[in-house]
C-alpha cells in the first residue's frame, strides 16, 4: 500500500469546544481557523481527524499544491516568508527537489532549520461549499474528508 500525505485545514475556531477537540489541535498543531498541517497517513493520524472530524477538512494532497503551499505560505520564524535561497543556503536544495523528498518519505517538514509547521491560510475565494461550515462534505458541506478535492480548497485559500 503507497502512503500518501494528508493536508488538515481547521475550519472551525475555540469557543464553544470541547477539551478533547481542542487537545487533539493543540497536538496537530492546529492553533488557529484557516490554519493547515500536511502530514503523514498512519492510523495513528487518522484516528485522531475522526475526532475533528465535525471541525476540520482534510484529504489527499498533492505534489504540485504542496510546491505552491511552500512558495506561497511557508513561514520561518519572525513572519519571514520561505524563499528559494532560504533553501539553498540551509540544506543545498531547491523548493521543487524539496516537495519531491518530502512526497517520497525521504525529507520531513521539521528537517528545514526555522521553519514553522503549520500553513496560515485566507479565507476560499468564492466561499466555501454550498452548505458551509454546517454539513459534511458528502452531504454538500465543507467539513470532513474530501479526498484529492482539498487540493482545490488549498489553492484557493493561498
Amino acid at each position: 500500500m503507497e502512503q500518501k500525505r494528508v493536508a488538515v485545514i481547521r475550519l472551525k475556531g475555540d469557543v464553544g469546544l470541547k477539551r478533547g477537540f481542542r487537545d487533539t489541535f493543540k497536538m496537530l498543531k492546529l492553533y488557529k481557523k484557516q490554519n493547515c498541517v500536511v502530514m503523514k497517513n498512519t492510523p495513528e493520524y487518522i484516528g485522531m481527524l475522526n475526532v475533528i472530524n465535525d471541525c476540520a477538512t482534510w484529504g489527499e494532497i498533492d505534489e504540485e499544491t504542496f510546491k505552491l503551499l511552500l512558495q506561497k505560505r511557508g513561514r520561518l520564524a519572525r513572519k519571514k516568508s520561505l524563499t528559494e535561497d532560504y533553501l539553498k543556503d540551509k540544506l543545498k536544495t531547491t523548493i521543487a527537489d524539496f516537495a519531491r523528498d518530502f512526497f517520497s518519505f525521504k525529507k520531513e517538514l521539521s528537517d528545514i532549520p526555522g521553519v514553522k509547521l503549520f500553513f496560515k491560510l485566507s479565507p476560499p475565494r468564492h466561499g466555501f461549499e454550498p452548505k458551509g461550515l454546517k454539513a459534511h462534505f458528502s452531504m454538500g458541506g465543507a467539513l470532513g474528508y474530501r479526498k484529492d478535492k482539498i487540493n482545490d480548497l488549498l489553492r484557493r485559500m493561498m
